[in-house]
């Protein structure tokens, strides 16, 4: 990662401030998606309202906490059937999702969709300095790199400072997902000495739980190395055995 020098000094920091500058939303880009978010924002309160929805009215950050996780893979099998119509209703669901969370932490008085929004747009920008600052990378590791080092500047000496190299992997992950996330962080942090390399059971001997799940993480190991997506390639062998018993149960 390089630095881009200018010919000026003294306009230096102007074309710093300049390339920070986003370009400014059009009125009519204003009113159309102001309008359209704020009704969003004013039926989740009107639903939340004393004299809204009895259920809507009962929800939680924690009773509603996976029904997000249900809507990211509709979102998925949409993308996969290459079907748009559904993947624009299943964003629009997702985005119900932000919505919730953000009207809940804001009847907590914690912080609102706005807060949200403000967060994000900041933190690509933040990320991004070879987009929005004079800085240069050369690749697309480069990137990578640069990424992580801003997001651990970003963490240091809060509650979230992420002190080992195998932290910010979700619990919540399927175990394939996991593995291959835990694979990728102790490949990069040079940990990973092919301590799955000999997983198969010998002749003879019993299979097992803990058996099972070496050969899994094996196999994900070997996936990780090859640059495949573990997650990807179990789901399209299930779907390819889907289709076939589907086939055979026909005829």
């Amino acid at each position: 990662m390089t630095q881009r020098t200018s010919n000026n000094p003294t306009n230096s920091n102007a074309q710093t401030d300049k390339s920070r500058t986003l370009k400014s939303a059009t009125e009519k880009e204003i009113r159309k998606v102001g309008s359209i978010v704020c009704d969003l924002l004013e039926i989740m309160r009107r639903l939340r309202a004393p004299d809204g929805c009895p259920w809507d009215r009962e929800q939680t950050h924690e009773s509603i906490r996976l029904h997000a996780v249900e809507e990211v893979y509709e979102m998925i099998d949409a993308i996969e059937a290459g079907d748009d119509l559904e993947l624009e209703e299943e964003l629009g669901d997702l985005l119900l999702q932000v919505v919730f969370h953000s009207q809940l932490a804001e009847e907590r008085g914690k912080f609102d969709f706005v807060k949200v929004v403000a967060a994000i747009r900041d933190k690509l920008i933040r990320r991004h300095p070879h987009v929005f600052e004079d800085v240069e990378v050369e690749n697309v590791d480069a990137v990578w790199k640069q990424w992580e080092a801003i997001k651990r500047e970003e963490k240091a000496g809060s509650h979230l400072e992420r002190k080992s190299a195998l932290d910010g992997i979700p619990k919540g992950l399927n175990g394939v997902m996991r593995a291959q996330k835990l694979l990728k962080k102790a490949i990069k942090a040079g940990l990973y000495q092919s301590e799955l390399a000999n997983t198969k059971p010998a002749e003879g001997e019993k299979i097992t739980e803990g058996i099972i799940g070496r050969q899994l993480a094996h196999w994900v190991s070997i996936a990780q190395m090859e640059g495949i997506n573990a997650e990807s390639a179990l789901r399209k062998e299930v779907d390819a055995l889907e289709r076939k018993w589907r086939q055979e149960e026909r005829t």
